[in-house]
């Protein structure tokens, strides 16, 4: 019988993930904007993002700039009959867009 330690497997390749996951969410994309800080509306919701360079992008903007790929660590996907920006989802609860700095 094959005396494996599946926790242990997994731990390590949970750990190997999250290193790689810093590794790569720090890492600079040639020719996009990362979003540093956002704002909200009264109810939580994200009304608009600051990038980098300064810039400050109302949601649509965002959308579109995100969806032109021009904005790095960011998703686009459609849920709820419309189309909804994210952090990728890269396992760090630091850099989700709901937990960047306000602006």
């Amino acid at each position: 019988m094959d005396n494996k330690d599946f926790n242990q497997i997994y731990n390590e390749y949970r750990e190997q993930s999250r290193t790689q996951a810093v590794t790569e969410a720090n890492t600079a994309q040639p020719g996009k904007e990362q979003i540093v800080a956002v704002r909200k509306n009264d109810d939580g919701d994200l009304i608009a993002f600051k990038t980098d360079s300064g810039r400050e992008l109302d949601y649509v903007t965002a959308l579109n700039e995100a969806k032109a790929g021009n904005l790095a660590h960011v998703d686009v996907f459609h849920k709820y009959g419309r189309d909804i920006l994210r952090s990728e989802p890269d396992g760090i609860k630091e850099n989700n867009l709901d937990h960047l700095p306000d602006f």
